[in-house]
């Protein structure tokens, strides 16, 4: 291998079908709307792609009596020329094929291979295709399990299925060969391994080897000595069924691995174990079906030696063709790092790898559910397209990063996956690597941040101020020295609006003044520092939601405070992150409103809250997960950061009670100067973000909270008024 491993990157782009409903990934993710989404790509130093042209989409448009259907490709590949950038054109991705064919459909190949042909006519200068991806994985969803079309459950369906989207792979190829004779077949499947309890070693050897089947068929290897051979034909499948697939062998150019954290398997007789979800079964045993990397004390096989494998059986040269997770930015650093090094030991040791692929460009939508719902669920890829503009996140400068120099690094590199730990008795050891310096470590959210870092593998240190002393000009640098700190995040300050109407010199000391101490120091060291704002730096005149770019007019001390934090804080370190958010509930403390109110009507006391103040309320753990992710990803400046919605206090109050299933009429609704108030609050402060709005709904917010906090316990007996 004289060439270095490359760095691909691709679209998630399925388009599977559900009854009678069709789900487009990039239709979902906004990509047919952004052709500059690929000079996004090429600004990576990217130079290959899998990129979509859908059988199914294209002659749904044709259906539909679009004029061009191919309009938006043409545009595409025309851009992909200008730019530089080789693609692998997949024709059927998940998918089961335009209405009116299916997977079990005799057409499907024949379909499929005509398509095949107009896009080859079309495109002539494209040498690589992937006709079908994942054929394996996609009849055992749709055929096998039942989860998309046609939704049949048994082997026969699935053997069929397999069967005939690999011959709907070779007819392809070979119609695409008529064109461009040239032409690389790039096949991908999902290669993870199945583990198991002795019990059950026959069952996982069985999915072992069944794992293959797509790769074997195309080679033409399944005749009557392969190991699958007997039990494709006790399912009723016809020599000639095989045969008609195979015709004379398509085999693949590159072996293409799409590999997950959750890729493998362990099957568990045991089934009071798991939960019932899990539970299924063959003819002698009925056994749960769980992620390997969670009860696996030993660990998984992992991306290298599933590489080793296929190249030990096949000797072909071979990519891995998708690397993603959908988790917090420093595990999905974590993944793309692994596989990368993965393909390097590889390549190491004479496997002949040719590129890691980083998967979902633009992120994926309602993966979480195999896409049989579409309910707004969105994990980020290499850019994040809730913003105004697809929003780079860490994961593209690393991609840019392997890419161009074939190195990458991240503070956030310094520990491993949680799918290294995950089932080992040690996972809860304090994470390795630089720490983020978490100063004021005793309130309510230094305290959130130091769990949340933790539960997510981020190494952390949280100072209290007698470790370290905001108001001390030397103490951060001697800390951020002492740790070999990354980063610092200011969870310090003075947080009690109605107290500092008479204490203002206190407030602004810590608020503003050490805020700016803090900042000053931060950017002599060149480390990313997070301060924190709050939407009382707004009047509440303007009537409409507030944005990042809205000027601050604050009405009481600690508004003023905050507003002079956010000048002095950026103007002493450009690269700050400073948060606006506001109305904290979280399950970790006891004084918040939410969880005051629902102890108090728990107790059938009643509650009186502000109905004449919106506000957007903040679940404090969404809030600290958004506010990690955007330090990963380096983001700067001001971002609002509040989950998605507004209410009054009293409105947030029934909503609460009607979570919990409490009585909401015990809650009476008052104008806000009727409850003793000494500090002027703005009327109308709901936040939203001009930027990108990266937070769950309130409503979402509100269920979580329910659900985590064990808010029966019982606490002071004492009158309870909206604090804000």
């Amino acid at each position: 291998m004289t060439s270095p491993l490359a760095l691909w990157a691709g679209f998630e782009c399925t388009l599977n079908r559900v009854g009678d409903a069709q789900h487009d990934q990039l239709e979902l993710t906004g990509h047919y709307r952004r052709l500059d989404d690929l000079d996004r790509v090429a600004a990576l130093g990217i130079r290959t792609v899998r990129y979509p042209i859908l059988w199914e989409r294209i002659e749904a448009q044709r259906a539909e009596g679009v004029h061009a259907p191919f309009a938006w490709h043409d545009a595409v590949m025309e851009r992909m020329r200008t730019l530089g950038i080789e693609p692998i054109v997949g024709l059927v991705h998940h998918g089961s094929g335009p209405f009116g064919t299916s997977l079990l459909d005799p057409g499907f190949a024949d379909g499929l291979a005509a398509f095949a042909r107009e896009v080859a006519e079309r495109y002539p200068w494209i040498r690589r295709y992937t006709p079908v991806n994942e054929p394996l994985t996609t009849a055992r969803f749709s055929a096998l399990y039942g989860v998309w079309y046609p939704h049949e459950r048994d082997d026969a369906a699935f053997l069929r299925a397999t069967l005939n989207q690999v011959r709907a792979t070779r007819l392809a190829m070979t119609a695409i060969r008529v064109v461009q004779p040239d032409a690389q077949l790039v096949q991908t499947e999902d290669l993870g391994r199945t583990h198991s309890t002795p019990a059950l070693r026959y069952q996982a050897a069985f999915e072992n080897e069944r794992r293959w089947l797509t790769f074997d068929l195309l080679l033409g290897r399944v005749g009557p000595k392969h190991p699958m051979y007997g039990y494709v034909r006790s399912r009723g499948i016809s020599e000639h069924e095989i045969t008609d697939a195979v015709g004379d062998g398509c085999p693949p150019s590159i072996i293409g691995i799409n590999h997950y954290a959750t890729s493998e398997r362990f099957l568990d007789e045991r089934l009071e174990r798991y939960p019932p979800h899990t539970h299924g079964g063959n003819h002698r045993h009925r056994y749960a079906d769980v992620e390997a990397v969670r009860v696996l004390e030993e660990g998984v096989a992992g991306p290298r030696a599933l590489m080793l494998e296929a190249w030990e059986r096949y000797g072909l040269p071979i990519a891995v063709t998708e690397a993603h997770l959908g988790c917090t930015r420093e595990q999905q650093l974590r993944w793309l790092a692994e596989v990368w090094e993965a393909a390097r030991d590889a390549r190491a040791v004479g496997a002949d790898v040719r590129a890691v692929t980083a998967w979902a460009v633009l992120g994926t939508r309602d993966w979480n559910s195999l896409v049989t719902r579409i309910e707004g669920h969105y994990e980020p890829g290499l850019f994040d397209v809730r913003a105004p503009a697809p929003r780079p996140t860490a994961l593209a400068r690393l991609a840019r990063s392997f890419a161009t120099t074939g190195e990458g690094a991240h503070p956030a590199l310094g520990a491993p996956g949680w799918w290294r730990c995950a089932a080992a008795p040690s996972h809860h050891v304090m994470a390795s690597g630089r720490p983020i310096l978490i100063a004021g470590a005793s309130g309510t959210l230094g305290r959130a941040f130091a769990r949340l870092c933790a539960a997510r593998g981020l190494a952390a240190r949280a100072l209290s101020r007698h470790e370290l002393d905001v108001m001390d000009r030397g103490a951060l640098e001697r800390a951020v020295a002492q740790h070999d700190a990354w980063a610092v995040i200011n969870a310090a300050g003075y947080v009690r609006v109605d107290d500092a109407e008479r204490d203002p010199l206190a407030c602004r000391q810590l608020n503003a003044l050490a805020a700016e101490r803090l900042a000053r120091t931060c950017g002599k060291l060149r480390i990313p520092l997070v301060a924190f704002s709050s939407d009382l730096v707004f009047d509440g005149k303007k009537h409409r939601a507030y944005v990042e770019s809205d000027h601050v007019a604050p009405l009481n001390v600690y508004g003023r405070s905050k507003a002079e934090c956010e000048a002095r804080v950026l103007s002493a370190h450009s690269g700050a992150l400073v948060v606006r958010t506001a109305a904290f509930f979280g399950p970790w403390d006891d004084w918040n409103f939410i969880t005051r109110t629902l102890a108090s009507l728990a107790l059938g006391v009643p509650v009186d809250a502000a109905d004449d103040l919106v506000v957007s309320p903040t679940y404090v753990p969404d809030l600290v997960h958004a506010t990690l992710d955007l330090l990963i990803d380096g983001e700067h400046g001001i971002w609002h950061l509040t989950n998605d919605g507004e209410c009054t206090w009293a409105e947030l109050a029934r909503m609460a009670a009607r979570g919990a299933d409490l009585d909401e009429t015990w809650i009476r609704a008052r104008p806000h100067t009727e409850l003793g108030l000494a500090a002027r609050r703005p009327r109308h402060v709901p936040l939203r973000s001009e930027r990108g709005w990266i937070m769950p709904p309130l409503e979402h917010a509100l269920a979580a909270y329910v659900n985590e906090r064990p808010w029966l316990r019982l606490l002071p007996d004492e009158d309870l008024v909206m604090s804000g």
